[in-house]
């Protein structure tokens, strides 16, 4: 039988690998008469298995040396035909409980029903390689953010594709890492815009501040109006404030904050007659992001910069109808909605508004909302124009004298007897504001120590009529029993159901009745036998 065996061999050039098959060589007789042997010299075969063997080696312990990646070696269908001790690690399968079986068992159920696993492979197999990421699943369950590069592997001499590698990086805390620092950029961005919306607001305060920063006078109708300032302040409720332009609205408003239990947290005013009536639902409530053209990112409102505070609606008759419906809401439910949104909003506010407008005369002409009247007129105050409190003018003057002469920088000793006078005796259209203006004008032209006005600067319109009649208040009580004894003869006196008066006024029968008995209305009288 022949012999074959491995020998070393020292040639001249160096030692020499060589295999030796030996044989014996037999007659024809079958008798064995001489050994042959054949000796061939496999060096350069056995240095090549060698240095293959240490590459596969050094491949090895390299892959398996990945700890932050697992490899998946697949074949053309996409089924796992090895794999690393990373992708052991975080997949949390044994080796026989993987291998053969399709990569898609590493995909959530909704990218497998949609067809994501087949579709990376004809992406890698079409461009040779592709990268991904997304939600992937261990065996227990448990998502990971997966980081995923599959490369195509194809064979050099003809080109087909013999299988893929996969390479899956678990980037978990980094996603959440940035998912955070996004929260936080989104919540930076919207302490940026509640601050520079409170900026705006304040610098808004500070322009449209009420004329004079303390209430000035001891007349008898500024007394009654302090009183019920003191009174109303700490209960929580609506107020509404009437009178002329310039008698001095907002600064009540401002009393009965600072002297309630909202006085740590923001007032916030607003004219509801200062911008057009298309914005007047953005600037209250606030919009979302696109919900009108220009509307480039979300904004909060005036109701939500006042949250926990107070917000002073002035000139709150000039409201459009249907931001008369959401005000009501807001009162009744302490709940609204951006501009373009959907989802309701708590807030807790305390709402006072202003006005210089016959808000009953604005309900009868069909203006202003009956029911929203009533939820604003909780408890009304009338603050009196400049002529109701004439006694009061001589503190006014030295006031406001002093005020603008300190910012001027100038020095007034004495008010000229005349101007006294005159101002006494002027009706004041223009109530506080108009007093102040004049005032301004001539500390800036006086050239002496004693303070004098021309009397040009003050206007020669007439007092209106109006003013000697009846009170406001008044008018507001006689407006508000005609509309109510309308109702009450159109049902016939019947108060509650759908026939009823609170039914025709939209407010509830509770509300009417004591409104009833409080005006003293003879509701028998409508009644039919």
């Amino acid at each position: 039988m022949p012999q074959e065996f491995e020998e070393t061999v020292l040639r001249p050039d160096g030692r020499r690998t060589c295999i030796v098959s030996k044989f014996p060589l037999r007659d024809v007789n079958d008798r064995i008469y001489a050994i042959g042997g054949i000796v061939t010299d496999i060096t350069e075969r056995k240095q090549a298995e060698e240095v293959l063997r240490e590459s596969e080696e050094r491949f090895r312990l390299m892959v398996e040396g990945v700890k932050d990646y697992a490899i998946f070696m697949l074949d053309p269908e996409g089924r796992v035909t090895s794999w690393n001790l990373g992708a052991e690690r975080f997949k949390g399968y044994r080796e026989d409980e993987i291998l053969g079986e399709h990569f898609s068992r590493f995909f959530l159920a909704e990218e497998v029903a949609r067809g994501k696993p087949e579709e990376e492979l004809r992406l890698a197999g079409a461009a040779g390689r592709v990268e991904d990421e997304g939600w992937r699943v261990r065996k227990d369950g448990t998502r990971f953010w997966a980081n995923v590069v599959i490369t195509a592997l194809r064979n050099r001499g003809n080109g087909n594709l013999i299988g893929f590698c996969k390479l899956t990086r678990d980037a978990t805390q980094q996603h959440e890492a940035q998912a955070a620092l996004a929260r936080a950029f989104e919540e930076i961005n919207a302490l940026k815009d509640r601050l520079h919306e409170e900026n705006v607001v304040l610098r808004e305060e500070i322009d449209q501040r009420s004329m004079f920063e303390e209430i000035i006078g001891s007349s008898r109708p500024v007394k009654s109006v302090l009183s019920r300032v003191a009174k109303v302040a700490p209960m929580d409720c609506t107020v509404l404030i009437t009178g002329e332009t310039g008698t001095g609205k907002e600064l009540v408003a401002r009393a009965i904050h600072k002297r309630s239990n909202r006085a740590g947290r923001a007032f916030v005013g607003f004219n509801c007659a200062g911008i057009p009536p298309s914005l007047i639902a953005s600037e209250l409530f606030g919009h979302e992001k696109g919900a009108f053209t220009g509307a480039q990112q979300r904004r909060l409102g005036r109701f939500e910069l006042a949250e926990g505070g107070t917000i002073f609606l002035d000139e709150v008759g000039e409201l459009p109808a249907e931001t008369q419906i959401a005000l009501l809401r807001v009162i009744q439910e302490r709940e609204f909605e951006r501009v373009g949104g959907s989802q309701p909003i708590a807030t807790n506010v305390r709402v006072i508004a202003a006005t210089n407008r016959d808000l009953q005369e604005a309900v009868a002409a069909g203006n202003f909302r009956l029911d929203l009247f009533y939820r604003l007129n909780v408890f009304p105050i009338e603050v009196p124009p400049l002529r109701e409190r004439r006694e009061d003018i001589s503190m006014l003057l030295e006031y406001f004298i002093k005020r603008y002469a300190d910012k001027a920088g100038k020095k007034i000793r004495s008010i000229d007897k005349r101007t006294v006078e005159l101002f006494k005796s002027y009706h004041w259209p223009g109530n506080i504001r108009e007093l102040q203006n004049v005032i301004e004008r001539s500390v800036i032209v006086c050239e002496s120590e004693s303070f004098s006005v021309d009397p040009s600067w003050l206007s020669t319109a007439p007092v209106s009529s109006s003013s000697s009649s009846s009170t406001l208040a008044e008018k507001l009580h006689a407006q508000e029993i005609k509309i109510i004894e309308s109702a009450l003869a159109e049902s016939k006196g019947r108060i509650a159901g759908r026939l009823g008066a609170a039914f025709k006024l939209g407010i509830p029968s509770s509300t009417l009745e004591s409104r009833i008995k409080l005006l003293k209305i003879k509701k028998s009288r409508f009644r039919s036998d």
